[in-house]
């Protein structure tokens, strides 16, 4: 019986509202939950865990990063946006090949991206911290010439490279062209996995970086460029492929 001194009982039962749904019509997951499940598939693919070229089945994906399903989905969704995953329909997804074609096309667009960002930088008078990154490329040289290849040194090697490529990406305007050469850092991430980094690979690169830090030392946008580009050229080669065109003008993007 509804009474005036008792509103609760006037008012209809409350129903559970039903969670969020995406475009397909499935349950979306919560942005931190599928922010995490991204991640724990970057770590994956980063790894070497999701190796080039493999297909998996979301259950066994799922089984793989430990998030639910529907978390999944959206790991699986950002992470075709940005060419890491396939989408297979109804199958599950593949990972990206890491075939030549590929490894020429994300090389040259960090170098593209690196010549663009390093523009930036010079163009504002930044400061930059130079003076550590040589420190630290001379140090990973002059080590690894003089030992053979462990796993420290690998890590290394992996770290100190991305170190100037990092900095180059801080001179790049604007929220896309970060976001892209995030994407494509995660795809050469997944390249990088295919082969070692070996010590007849990693005394040359940081001699490249070297050559780089100088003339950005010097504020010599013409031989950041040059310097870059011999940085790309000698990168493919040491992949077996050949650089497409020779080094762009000054003041020109490849």
């Amino acid at each position: 019986m509804e009474t005036a001194d008792n509103p609760a009982r006037n008012r209809a039962p409350s129903r559970a509202r039903p969670a969020p749904r995406n475009g397909a019509g499935a349950p979306s997951a919560p942005p931190d939950q599928a922010e995490q499940a991204y991640q724990a598939l970057l770590d994956h693919l980063r790894q070497g865990h999701l190796a080039s070229g493999m297909f998996l089945s979301m259950p066994l994906l799922v089984a793989q990063l430990g998030f639910p399903l529907a978390a999944t989905r959206e790991a699986v969704k950002r992470a075709e946006a940005a060419a890491l995953v396939s989408i297979l329909p109804k199958r599950g997804l593949m990972v990206m090949r890491a075939d030549a074609a590929t490894t020429r096309d994300c090389m040259e667009l960090r170098a593209m991206l690196d010549i663009h960002g390093a523009q930036g930088l010079l163009a504002r008078g930044e400061t930059l911290p130079l003076a550590a990154l040589r420190r630290a490329h001379e140090a990973l040289r002059d080590e690894a010439a003089a030992l053979p290849p462990g796993s420290t040194v690998q890590r290394r090697a992996i770290e100190t490279d991305l170190s100037l490529h990092d900095l180059l990406a801080t001179g790049l305007d604007g929220p896309l062209l970060p976001r892209l050469y995030a994407d494509n850092r995660n795809r050469i991430a997944v390249i990088q996995t295919q082969r070692p980094f070996l010590t007849d690979r990693i005394v040359p690169a940081m001699t490249e970086h070297l050559a780089i830090l100088t003339a950005l030392e010097a504020r010599d946008m013409t031989a950041v460029q040059q310097s870059l580009w011999d940085h790309l050229t000698h990168t493919l080669r040491w992949w077996g492929i050949d650089a497409r065109g020779s080094a762009p003008a000054p003041g020109c993007l490849p």
